[in-house]
């Protein structure tokens, strides 16, 4: 990624300073980076909740996004969207506009910072699937009183995310990567993760892998959280799991990311707003600070981070400035006191903690081909046709099936919530007003046109109405569908 240089040398940083309490922990993240004599010039540009409100849907004006597409690197506070305003969040909007398709999220026992869990020797990464998942954010409301949202997973996207886990783990001289799914359930979406990362984790035969199904994932993290070393997910899976990782630490106030890209790299905290605290100069901004180490250490000032680093680590292992959510916010300090100590202490070193040995990440190269999977031979063996009817399944069966007579498709069954109902197996499903009919080819061996679909669903549509269709297809032989639950 070419960064962009000014005239005497220094890296060009787009500053965001964000809503309630981003601006106060931008700006002490701003005097701490520029006490340590980092080379860097800040272009100070605006997005979320202010924004929103003069009308910008997206919450992200144009002279923003024209700055990142300039300098390729970002600082920002946390974003808002209030109430009325906008629909989309401009946190996942910036994530997804420049193709930041990883989110790193390091957790890390601190000095000072008291949880159940000190004395544990906690030191992780989550490494996040960032851009795809749940958080394509496609949805509908297929009847009134059904909705859907489409989890899309690539097979591009999991190769870039495995293997940017693996690389992290090497640039940290860490011993394990984790591959956290909830692939037992969710074959194609989640499975694809798992089955990639099974694939490229025999090319980095210097690092323990294994795969742990997403729940259990959860529960050993409280239970023996020291026995992770890096964890790469999905994209919902990570937003929960980095929010629990941070809690074993010490809370959100802790919990620096960066958003890294082939093209693009935003550094910002995890934790949100706040809006309540905002103006009272309370808040810890230490995750602000350490999305700012990690952005030092992205460009290479490795001297800088460093020096940084051990000034907030000696500054916790002192205990004399403490924020408010350490030690309570009637006892604690201040957020620009707690910035000055820092300054104060650049140069200095822990006695009992030390910064772990970081090396340049080698960004993954993977193929920018949008046919990433290539295949040799397919087919559409049917399709499922979502209705919308509050019939029952008893009377839904024999219209459909009727429906079907003289056409090239017969009808398999009809499912609810994902439970077959019709042929009727017993079960007690409480229906929706919601049904898949799955009509497969009469001949088994046929691959049906779209006409034919087109057809059927043309028929159809005079007794029910739909929501939406999805081809049945099957890939060099593979199915590429699920049955319903109870569906033989």
């Amino acid at each position: 990624m070419h960064l962009q240089k000014t005239a005497d040398g220094k890296t060009l940083a787009t500053l965001i300073p964000g809503d309630g309490i981003g601006p106060e922990c931008v700006e002490s993240a701003r005097r701490i980076i520029d006490a340590a004599g980092a080379k860097l010039e800040w272009e100070v540009r605006h997005a979320g909740e202010s924004v929103f409100k003069q009308g910008v849907q997206s919450g992200v004006p144009q002279d923003t996004i024209e700055s990142i597409r300039k300098t390729r690197l970002v600082l920002k506070g946390p974003l808002g969207t209030p109430v009325g305003y906008g629909e989309k969040s401009a946190n996942v909007t910036l994530r997804k506009l420049f193709e930041t398709y990883g989110n790193i999220r390091p957790v890390r026992e601190l000095p000072g910072v008291k949880t159940p869990y000190s004395g544990r020797g906690i030191d992780l990464v989550v490494v996040r699937e960032n851009v795809e998942d749940l958080y394509a954010g496609i949805e509908h409301m297929q009847t009134p009183g059904v909705a859907q949202c489409l989890k899309l997973i690539s097979a591009k996207g999991c190769e870039k995310i495995v293997r940017l886990a693996f690389e992290l783990a090497r640039a940290e001289g860490r011993k394990s990567v984790a591959c956290a799914t909830k692939s037992n359930i969710m074959k194609f979406t989640e499975g694809t993760l798992k089955r990639t990362f099974e694939r490229i984790a025999k090319e980095y035969s210097d690092i323990e892998s294994w795969h742990v199904i997403i729940d259990n994932a959860c529960h050993q993290l409280v239970k023996k959280p020291e026995q992770f070393d890096v964890i790469v997910t999905t994209n919902m899976n990570g937003d929960i799991m980095s929010d629990l990782t941070s809690a074993l630490v010490g809370g959100l106030g802790f919990a620096p990311s960066a958003n890294l890209g082939n093209d693009a790299a935003i550094f910002e905290a995890v934790h949100g707003s706040a809006p309540k605290y905002a103006g009272k100069n309370c808040i810890n901004p230490a995750a602000v600070i350490g999305s700012a180490i990690m952005m030092l250490r992205y460009i290479g000032d490795f001297e800088a981070a460093n020096k940084i680093e051990n000034a907030m680590l000696v500054t916790w292992e002192d205990g004399k400035v403490m924020t408010g959510d350490v030690v309570g916010y009637d006892k604690g300090c201040t957020t620009t006191g707690f910035t000055d100590a820092i300054i104060g202490n650049l140069g200095r070193t822990p006695k009992n903690w030390k910064v772990r040995n970081y090396k340049p990440i080698n960004m993954p190269k993977v193929s920018s081909d949008q046919a990433f999977v290539k295949v040799a031979k397919r087919r559409t063996l049917g399709f499922d046709y979502f209705i919308e009817t509050s019939d029952t399944p008893a009377v839904i069966g024999p219209k459909v099936q009727a429906i079907a007579e003289g056409t090239p498709f017969a009808l398999k069954m009809i499912s609810n919530r994902g439970t077959q109902v019709f042929p009727d197996k017993g079960s007690l499903t409480d229906c929706t007003d919601q049904h898949r009919c799955r009509f497969i080819a009469r001949d088994k061996n046929a691959d049906v046109s779209d006409a034919d679909i087109l057809a059927l669903i043309q028929k159809a549509s005079a007794t029910y109405r739909w929501a939406h269709i999805e081809k049945l297809q099957e890939f060099d032989g593979q199915p590429g569908y699920t049955k319903a639950q109870g569906e033989d």
